[in-house]
C-alpha cells in the first residue's frame, strides 16, 4: 500500500502516521520539483485546515509546508 492521505483525518493509510509521513515525504521529493512540492503540498495544506478545523495552525503549516523548503 502507498502512503497516501486518509481523509479527514490526515493520517497515512499505510502506516498511520501523520500524513505527509517520512515515507511519503520521501517520495514526493523524488517525484516533484520544489514549486511543485510546495503548491501541492499548499493545496494538502488548505483541505486539511477544512477537514481539521481545530488543528493548530503552525502545526498544519510545519506538517505540510515547512519540510518542503
Amino acid at each position: 500500500m502507498t502512503h497516501t492521505a486518509e481523509r479527514p483525518s490526515w493520517d497515512c493509510r499505510s502506516c498511520g502516521d501523520p500524513w505527509p509521513c517520512d515515507h511519503a515525504r520521501k517520495r514526493l521529493v523524488t517525484t516533484m520539483d520544489r514549486i511543485e512540492l510546495a503548491i501541492s503540498m499548499w493545496a494538502n495544506l488548505e483541505d486539511a485546515c477544512s477537514d481539521i478545523p481545530d488543528g493548530p495552525p503552525a502545526e498544519l503549516f510545519d506538517r505540510f509546508i515547512k519540510w518542503t523548503h
